[in-house]
């Protein structure tokens, strides 16, 4: 009876120890399968480098993958701007004097000084006969007693001057006279916006520089955005950050009759996604962005997703650009991949621009899916227990 039951113990213990044999190997499938597939099946913000970069290994691909090194760079250095990166489209010098022409629409007021006790010009104990508000035509000329219609425009206000006085000579020997402009409308500068007093500006008699008559207009708005300065003129419209204007005096250039100024905040931006601190539409706040500052102003990398090695910008390039030669993209559409695990690329990163428009993709590592994948195998045998 004994030798029976020793038995039936032992087939029990062998049925128990089968069934939980056979519990561990379904949950260990179970968790290969997990990590097989987790790739898929566990939520996160990014691709994996591989899932991102498997389609541009087909020969038929319109995607190039760059890679960003130091040696590369002066390559891509050479390579297009993206529209809208390059923002300087500047006048020559302007620190040359330039004496103020009278145009029409000013207005002049001319004094003429006679000594003598019979003039023609003046009464009786009179010394001096004022014109005031002698408007220059359309024609660009003025009318003055005893001379009849003179032209005037295009002469600075010194030699119309002279020559009043030169013709009134037969006329009044003893003549001396006084002339001052003021300007009108086509002597104006209009600046229209990025300062605190926008307005119509006269120009002065020497006339003025840029930096100049923003002052006047009480300076530019401090609540802008690395400003852009536009001046139009003529039908053309030329731009300089607003820094190289204060960096350089060369760029202070004289402005002119008929000028319009325009101070507008910059417009350029790049988008940053995945595993970065904020997944945003990015402005720049400098005229020149790197990698590495397009990553530090959105907050980095957050350290338990992001996969160093698979930083990529993705930018798109014209049918213009595309350069067999080398010197350009070889496809429109390109991948430039960093990899910031290693001083080459860090290096790199600092000294690579981004451009307006850029997509900065910070890419999901690998282990931290199959940590989650196992976080979640765990929970399974906390169940099953």
């Amino acid at each position: 009876m004994e030798l029976r039951l020793a038995a039936m113990r032992g087939r029990r213990g062998r049925v128990q120890g089968a069934t939980a044999f056979s519990r561990t190997g379904i949950a260990v499938l179970l968790a290969l399968a997990m990590v097989l597939t987790a790739a898929c099946t566990v939520p996160r913000g990014a691709a994996l480098p591989s899932e991102i970069l498997r389609e541009t290994q087909d020969p038929e691909s319109d995607v190039q993958v760059v890679a960003v090194t130091r040696a590369s760079l002066a390559e891509i250095a050479r390579w297009p701007r993206a529209a809208g990166a390059v923002r300087r489209d500047w006048l020559g010098s302007g620190l040359q004097t330039n004496t103020l022409p009278i145009r029409a629409g000013d207005t002049l007021s001319i004094s003429i000084w006679d000594s003598q006790r019979d003039s023609l010009l003046t009464a009786e104990q009179e010394r001096v006969v004022n014109l005031q508000n002698v408007s220059v035509a359309s024609s660009g000329r003025i009318f003055v007693p005893y001379i009849g219609e003179f032209p005037v425009a295009g002469m600075s206000s010194e030699q119309a001057r002279r020559e009043i006085q030169q013709l009134m000579t037969p006329i009044v020997p003893d003549a001396q006279v006084q002339l001052s402009v003021t300007p009108g409308p086509a002597n104006t500068v209009d600046v229209v916006s990025g300062v605190a007093r926008p307005g119509r500006y006269p120009i002065a008699e020497a006339s003025p520089t840029l930096l100049g008559t923003l002052a006047e207009a009480g300076g530019i708005s401090t609540e802008l955005r690395n400003p852009l300065i536009r001046l139009q003129r003529a039908g053309r419209s030329y731009a300089i950050p607003a820094s190289e204007v204060f960096a350089n005096p060369a760029n202070d250039t004289i402005v002119r009759g008929g000028d319009r100024i325009v101070v507008e905040p910059d417009q350029r931006h790049f988008i940053a996604l995945g595993a970065t601190g904020q997944q945003r539409v990015v402005p720049f706040e400098r005229e020149e962005i790197t990698a590495l500052d397009a990553l530090s102003s959105t907050g980095g990398l957050i350290d338990r997703r992001a996969d160093i090695r698979g930083v990529m910008v993705l930018r798109e390039y014209p049918p213009s650009a595309i350069r067999p030669d080398g010197s350009g993209p070889a496809k429109p559409w390109v991948i430039f991949s960093l990899d910031l695990s290693r001083a080459d690329g860090l290096f790199a990163a600092r000294n690579f621009r981004i451009d307006p428009g850029d997509v900065v993709l910070a890419t999901e590592a690998s282990l931290p899916i199959l940590t989650t994948a196992i976080a979640l195998f765990r929970s399974v045998q906390i169940l099953e227990n």
